[in-house]
């Protein structure tokens, strides 16, 4: 890898800002080579987020979640899942949501919303709303897939084809989840060729993009480039992948840092560090947006991600939910308090959760 090379200033993050965030809460911006000029940040917290969450969030306040993302300038927003009810409750109003957005619409026309689609019932519900890209959930070891999808890696990527088939004949576009890419609470650190067969096999039905899942956060830098080298090595480069880290052990930047050099320019986050895995129960949150975009930002790397804005979004929602956000950006400069469980540490008082 070539040396980095610096040039620093001080600047507001790539894309529009607005005055509620002052010039020297922003960060100074150093660019490295080797690393894109932009990245396409694909939101998850609609869907991820708040499938992981004890309680059931308003049809409405879902809504009003997706159109303030879109707002902050997110152009790929992963709106809801076709998941039966009874697995995942807590989307049990995915039409309805979907129906809200179209009959207020509120969204720049650019807004992409895909769904999760386990099976042919959840395609032929979201065909019937008109959706336009649908996203199948895979894994890479054979515990998770048959604790998440109740059947083999084998069966599973079975149940996909034809899914991925009808949906590209339709003319949706189809991304495919990889989770358990680098380790899984029942079998320990996962092969790098087992994954690499995943994601061939998730490339050969036909999906145009598939995200590699660090489901449980146990990735690390080296680990992150071992596996993107053997998928290069195996004819899948990184203009198909997108990466999905989650923050378990404080390593979701690093190994987003690592994926950009790597040549990734699709990475998957949160708004709020919402999310986890409700199959997975050591799963914890996933990257914060506002954490990815300080970031991205510092390294004058462009997203079209209106922080403020974002912060604001991600502090509305904490308050519908009833605590802080997790996100570090969303406490530091929204003036939240510093333990995302409610314990205010900057005056040692325990605070109600906002």
């Amino acid at each position: 890898m070539p040396e980095p090379s610096h040039k620093t200033r001080l600047t507001r993050p790539a894309g529009p800002s607005r005055p509620s965030v002052p010039d020297h809460l922003l960060p100074a911006t150093s660019t490295l080579s080797g690393l894109p000029d932009a990245v396409r940040i694909h939101e998850v917290g609609p869907r991820d987020g708040l499938q992981n969450e004890s309680a059931v969030v308003p049809t409405d306040v879902k809504a009003a979640f997706i159109r303030r993302l879109a707002a902050a300038g997110l152009t790929t927003i992963e709106a809801t899942s076709f998941v039966h009810p009874t697995w995942v409750p807590q989307l049990a109003d995915a039409a309805d949501v979907l129906t809200a957005l179209a009959d207020e619409p509120g969204l720049p026309h650019s807004t992409d919303l895909p769904v999760l689609v386990p099976n042919e019932r959840g395609l032929d519900r979201a065909l019937a709303l008109g959706v336009q890209h649908i996203a199948v959930f895979g894994s890479a070891t054979e515990t998770f897939a048959r604790q998440n999808l109740g059947r083999t890696v084998d069966e599973s990527l079975e149940m996909f084809a034809p899914v991925v088939r009808r949906a590209t004949e339709s003319g949706l576009r189809v991304r495919g989840y990889v989770s358990m890419c680098f380790g899984d609470p029942w079998e320990g650190r996962v092969p790098v060729p087992q994954v690499v067969d995943v994601v061939r096999r998730l490339a050969d039905l036909g999906c145009d993009e598939i995200s590699l899942g660090d489901t449980i956060g146990v990735a690390t830098p080296g680990l992150v480039h071992e596996l993107l080298e053997a998928l290069a090595d195996a004819g899948i480069t990184t203009d198909r992948l997108a990466a999905h880290f989650h923050d378990t052990y404080g390593q979701a930047l690093s190994n987003t840092l690592a994926a950009l050099q790597a040549g990734i320019t699709v990475v998957d986050s949160s708004a709020g560090g919402l999310g986890g895995c409700p199959y997975a129960k050591s799963a914890t949150g996933n990257l914060a947006t506002e954490d990815l975009v300080w970031m991205l930002g510092g390294l004058g790397i462009h997203t079209g991600v209106d922080l403020a804005s974002l912060v604001d979004t991600s502090v509305w929602m904490a308050g519908q939910l009833g605590r802080p956000s997790a996100s570090r950006t969303v406490r530091a400069l929204a003036g939240q308090p510093t333990d995302p469980h409610g314990l205010d540490t900057r005056s040692g008082a325990d605070s109600p959760a906002a």
